[in-house]
């Protein structure tokens, strides 16, 4: 099922709602490619790119918090930090299957959980910080 960036998912803040769009686009991507039978071509780059992206952004995302003093910043640098392992462990669980397409529904199906679960959950509230500093 494909989920897509909505603006009740906005943080507030540009350059991180710009790239949960783009992290958004990838996995509809994904998806797409697994709907009309060509995600095994697909998932291998998408999976490199979601990797460089996703830590492209969250370095963003970390500065940004970092220049706002944000007190939560340890718990989601945490958090990031375990999406990325758990997105290594399905890349390498993707290359030893060969392809397994149950790995790419789950690549999916993770994706967008996580996004949606931490953005919803965790991200809200860095932007709702950055605006209680202006009041």
């Amino acid at each position: 099922m494909a989920v897509l960036w909505t603006e009740n998912l906005s943080v507030g803040v540009e350059i991180i709602d710009n790239e949960h769009k783009k992290l958004f686009e990838m996995a509809d991507q994904l998806f797409d490619a697994g709907k009309k039978g060509k995600a095994k071509d697909f998932i291998s780059p998408l999976l490199d790119f979601l990797e460089d992206y996703t830590k492209k952004h969250f370095k963003d995302e970390e500065k940004y918090m970092q220049s706002i003093r944000y007190p939560e910043y340890e718990n989601q640098k945490k958090l990031h930090t375990d999406f990325i392992t758990e997105l290594l462990k399905l890349k390498k669980d993707y290359e030893e299957s060969g392809g397994n397409i149950v790995l790419i529904i789950n690549a999916n199906q993770m994706v967008l959980q996580w996004l949606l679960k931490h953005i919803s959950n965790e991200d809200k509230k860095i932007g709702a910080y950055a605006r209680s500093l202006q009041a």
